[in-house]
């Protein structure tokens, strides 16, 4: 019988990827539908699955969470999302963020996504209105600005 992960107050760090996804001036965002940021707007994304590699586990989360197919162009950051419980440490993620584009499929909330939606610069860089986690801002505008370059390099 396989055993499952243990996602709260882990034994060890759990391997997650996550996306950010820039379409026409916007980015994709999900509400979370489960712990941990239950509820709070953040990046599509989650626990990588046994024998997946990083970018194709980035692919099938988008895919579950938000019914788009999008294309893994480059690793934007590696990092720590750990989450304290008094003494103990109750999630421990370590997380590889990916700047995606989308190829297809239809925007819809599907899995662990209790909402999904496009958001305009203005509504996560300015005053935050949307109230997301100062590291998630930060992982998007990495992932905006690698846009811009990559658009300005093609031409457009």
């Amino acid at each position: 019988m396989a055993q499952l992960m243990q996602r709260e107050f882990p034994l060890a760090p759990l391997v997650g990827v996550g996306a950010v996804v820039v379409d026409e001036g916007r980015v994709l965002l999900v509400r979370r539908g489960r712990e941990p940021l239950k509820g709070q707007w953040s990046l599509p994304g989650g626990l990588l699955e046994l024998g997946e590699s990083l970018t194709d586990g980035v692919s099938r989360e988008v895919r579950e969470e938000t019914g788009l197919i999008v294309e893994p162009i480059e690793l934007i950051e590696l990092l720590d999302r750990i989450h304290h419980q008094e003494k103990r440490v109750r999630y421990h993620y370590v997380i590889a963020d990916y700047l995606c584009r989308v190829k297809g499929g239809t925007l819809q909330a599907g899995s662990d996504a209790d909402d999904v939606r496009w958001a305009e610069r203005a509504e996560w860089n300015s005053h935050n209105a949307l109230n997301l986690d100062p590291i998630t801002v930060r992982i998007i505008e990495l992932g905006w600005q690698r846009t811009e370059q990559l658009l300005k390099s093609e031409g457009r």
